[in-house]
């Protein structure tokens, strides 16, 4: 094939998703917006099924956001030793779950702006808070989508997940900013590894750079 333009190579790639994944969603486990930042907070570099372990006896002890916000950090921490970063993360929600109940009435913010006010809430973070939560236009950037896209060819020498993002959102129709952002994870997780891209069993091999020859270099940390 010869080679394709930038929306030519999103519209094959996004229907091919459309069509073979037709149902993307988080594989975090969570039933309400409470729920889910916490998880989203606990999944940085921490699997999302080691996320679903911490968070069953988690919320059985703080079930809310103002139980939480009244935990001690020993109480949180004991909880979630077990992933990656407890300390950090411990005040990270404690501090959250603080900010939320004095600043927002305890209900989590559905905007971009105010979410990243929250400890522990980067831009990512608050992308995918926005976008399953609360069904807003956006999408998130882990280390799985930004080197997905570059290596398909979605990006080109995007060096921050900021400037991946900025380049997916010009060609992904708002309306699929949130499932677009399921589809590549779930392909970066389960078929294009970081180590080993399992490209034969690809479905977007015809349109992929990088099995087409191109080798882009993936820069930048999540």
């Amino acid at each position: 094939m010869s080679e394709l333009t930038k929306p030519q190579r999103f519209k094959y790639v996004l229907d091919w998703f459309e069509k073979n994944m037709p149902v993307a969603e988080t594989e975090l486990h969570y039933e309400n917006p409470y729920e889910l930042i916490v998880a989203v907070i606990l999944s940085a570099q921490c699997t999302d099924k080691r996320v679903n372990i911490i968070t069953i006896p988690f919320f059985e002890r703080f079930s809310d956001m103002e139980s939480l916000s009244k935990a001690t950090e020993a109480e949180v921490f004991e909880l979630i030793r077990s992933c990656s970063y407890p300390n950090n993360k411990t005040k990270h929600l404690i501090g959250m779950a603080k900010m939320v109940m004095s600043d927002f009435g305890g209900k989590v913010p559905d905007d971009l702006e105010n979410l990243q006010k929250l400890p522990g809430v980067g831009r990512k973070t608050a992308n995918v808070i926005a976008s399953v939560a609360f069904d807003q236009p956006a999408l998130a950037v882990d280390t799985h989508v930004h080197r997905v896209a570059a290596r398909i060819g979605l990006t080109w020498r995007a060096k921050t997940p900021l400037e991946t993002e900025k380049q997916l959102v010009k060609y992904i129709p708002t309306e699929k900013l949130g499932i677009a952002h399921h589809w590549l994870i779930l392909h970066g997780r389960y078929v294009c590894l970081a180590r080993k891209p399992k490209c034969e069993e690809c479905g977007l091999k015809q349109w992929c750079r990088y099995y087409g020859g191109q080798r882009p270099e993936v820069r930048g940390k999540r």
